[in-house]
């Protein structure tokens, strides 16, 4: 069994930061990309960021200089620093991994539970 396990959200001023948190668990051959999507209510999911396990990003432009994804391979965890948040960042934010289980297994994707983030004032 894989769990995706996402931490770090909540309510913050327009302006503000947070930063989330997601460790991948379980029997994990190889972590290929991860990531971070976003649902605001009534919209559909949507990217926000993306890295592979070398190190490359791809972003939203929506969200382009104000967030920084990274990953500690070490720890099967994936980061997105968000700075300058704005009321429209709001929405439930889902973690995102694509793995191999075992080395003959094809690779799948995984999803976290979802962390609110809330921008208001």
């Amino acid at each position: 069994q894989v769990q995706l396990v996402e931490s770090g959200g909540g309510l913050v001023q327009p302006g503000g930061s947070l930063r989330l948190s997601c460790a991948a668990s379980g029997i994990i051959f190889r972590l290929n990309a991860m990531g971070w999507y976003r649902q605001a209510p009534g919209k559909q999911r949507e990217l926000v960021a993306t890295i592979t396990s070398g190190g490359s990003t791809n972003y939203a432009d929506s969200v382009k200089g104000r967030f920084t994804v990274s990953r500690d391979n070490a720890k099967n965890t994936v980061y997105l620093q968000m700075n300058s948040l704005k009321p429209e960042d709001t929405a439930v934010y889902y973690c995102n991994a694509g793995l191999r289980r075992t080395p003959w297994a094809s690779e799948y994707d995984y999803w976290g539970q979802g962390t609110q983030v809330t921008v208001s004032s």
